[in-house]
């Protein structure tokens, strides 16, 4: 899938579960802001940050493989070094897609992905694309 806005658009709207890789409690961090804005509309948000046990109301756990559900999505909060190990972890919980927020960049990782069947989007920021494309309705 390319990013056109009609692929975007689409992800967005078939998306319900997102578990955000890098979600700080810190209400100032970017993760928490975008976090926040997901679940105000009306996105699950499941936090992976093995350093907290709830963010914003729900169960964080330690690592993609932790979490006893699916997930729609894979948002990353990490740096680009880190990115290559949460794609394998994405691919082995059957993620659909994958998204690298803004400034977040890993080619090779991303192509790994995409390899194994997912939706990759890289560079974005979530909830940018969100409130563009979609909106409050």
């Amino acid at each position: 899938m390319t990013d056109t806005d009609t692929s975007l658009r689409a992800l967005l709207q078939h998306t319900h579960t997102i578990a955000v890789v890098g979600l700080s409690p810190k209400p100032q961090r970017p993760s928490h802001g975008v976090a926040q804005y997901l679940q105000a509309h009306g996105y699950r948000i499941i936090p992976v940050n093995p350093g907290h046990e709830t963010i914003l109301g729900e169960t964080s756990y330690p690592d993609l493989r932790s979490i006893p559900e699916p997930v729609d999505m894979v948002d990353v909060f990490r740096r680009p070094d880190q990115v290559a190990a949460v794609v394998e972890d994405a691919i082995a919980i059957g993620a659909p897609s994958l998204w690298l927020q803004l400034g977040v960049i890993d080619e090779a990782a991303a192509q790994r992905a995409r390899d194994a069947g997912l939706t990759v989007v890289m560079d974005r920021c979530l909830k940018i694309e969100h409130a563009r494309l979609i909106g409050d309705g």
